[in-house]
């Protein structure tokens, strides 16, 4: 398990002019992620958990700054690498930390089991362990979307720009590992959420692409619309 590194993360709901004024604004001076695929976007498929209070989704509702979630996270619908993912919010600031987990952990967690051969390296698998078993965390919600990524870094600047698209929520949990998913749209049709990630500062070329008019934060997550609008 890696060393969390807190970096600050903007959002904001994008009608599809904004988007269309946005992306071609920050193609201009930023690059496209090397993960995407050759239509410039690959799909996210994760997996969220939540105890017996649902501790994760009131603590957004009530906009609570300290905050955790566990999720696991796969990309293009492929189970090849699966990713366990505790993913903070401190201070304002958000952090990630991940362990790699194997197909049959990932089975059975989808299900609501606690795997019995878990790593010693698999850190993150272990506090989700010890929560299924004191906090009976539990599988609540898939949330599924295709991500448009651009990049950018110079000097001391690391920025990334994402257009999250066609997000929607399946509240069938058993359905994760599977190539496609009916799911309910929690945007209206054609709108997007673009997000915005930096470490110790947002260059003022970035910054001033981000002054559109009508453009405004939210702090409401993916997975805090996909667990209101599952139904």
């Amino acid at each position: 398990m890696e060393q969390t590194n807190y970096r600050h993360e903007y959002k904001y709901p994008l009608t599809k002019g904004q988007i269309i004024i946005e992306d071609t604004r920050i193609k201009s001076i930023m690059s496209r992620d090397v993960h995407a695929g050759p239509e410039g976007s690959y799909n996210i498929r994760s997996l969220y958990f939540d105890d017996y209070d649902n501790s994760c989704y009131m603590d957004n509702e009530n906009g609570v700054d300290n905050r955790e979630k566990y999720r696991i996270r796969i990309y293009n619908h492929s189970a090849e690498r699966i990713n366990l993912e505790l993913k903070q919010k401190i201070r304002g600031k958000t952090g990630k930390q991940s362990c790699l987990i194997t197909l049959a952990q990932c089975q059975k967690l989808m299900n609501g089991v606690i795997p019995s051969d878990i790593a010693p390296g698999q850190k993150v698998l272990q506090k989700l362990a010890y929560l299924m078993a004191t906090r009976l965390m539990r599988p609540a919600v898939i949330v599924d979307y295709d991500r448009v990524p651009y990049v950018y870094r110079q000097k001391d600047a690391n920025v990334r720009v994402t257009f999250d698209e066609n997000i929607k929520s399946v509240k069938n949990v058993r359905l994760f590992l599977d190539e496609t998913v009916q799911g309910r749209g929690v945007m209206p049709v054609g709108q997007a959420l673009m997000e915005v990630k930096f470490d110790s500062f947002l260059p003022d070329e970035i910054y001033s692409l981000l002054q559109l008019h009508g453009l405004s934060v939210s702090t409401f997550s993916k997975y805090y619309l996909c667990r209101k609008f599952a139904g």
